[in-house]
């Protein structure tokens, strides 16, 4: 499995517009961004990308991603993310996520982290990468960002609230009617 890792700076009048500017940047706007825990399954190649170029998925598919966002809207205020990993030899490992005021803040975290969760699982993972993004703002708001890209999934097949509102607002009326006797005693 080849899990591309990206990153971007976005800027905009809000945080949140940065933020958006970010994900069109990074390749991978325009998805529900589902956020993984960060395990790395066997076999996995993780690859340092300049943008994810034909991002799975279309328009408002799920986007599974280990995301590491900051952002900053106070001039002189930096903002920075980053993902860091480990993997053995079979290509298993973990990654973690992290956000910070500066680099080298964000550094340690991410190597105190990696260390920390191999102690804790009793492992080794001597392959290690990482990637950080960073910006300063002076005036519109900014957002780092970095992504690892995992897979895509359509919503074909889920359960959509607008099939089912008749069934839930009868559910909802009997959940009603039950709490009524039960504060009348009945």
């Amino acid at each position: 499995m080849i899990i591309p890792v990206t990153s971007a700076v976005g800027r905009g009048p809000t945080e949140l517009s940065a933020f958006d500017a970010a994900l069109v940047r990074a390749g991978v706007a325009d998805r529900n961004l589902i956020y993984l825990s960060s395990v790395l399954p066997p076999a996995s190649s993780v690859r340092i990308v300049d943008r994810v170029v034909g991002t799975p998925g279309g328009w408002g598919d799920r986007l599974y991603c280990v995301m590491a966002q900051e952002r900053a809207s106070a001039p002189g205020e930096q903002a920075w993310a980053g993902i860091g990993w480990g993997q053995d030899a079979s290509g298993r490992g973990l990654l973690v996520e992290h956000h910070a005021p500066d680099e080298r803040s964000l550094r340690h975290l991410i190597s105190d982290s990696l260390d920390a969760l191999c102690r804790n699982r009793g492992i080794d993972l001597p392959r290690r990468g990482i990637a950080v993004a960073g910006a300063e703002c002076t005036g519109e708001a900014v957002c780092a960002l970095v992504v690892a890209v995992f897979e895509a999934a359509a919503w074909r097949g889920v359960r959509r609230f607008s099939r089912h509102k008749r069934e839930d607002a009868h559910r909802g009326a009997r959940v009603r009617a039950a709490s009524r006797r039960t504060a009348t005693g009945q």
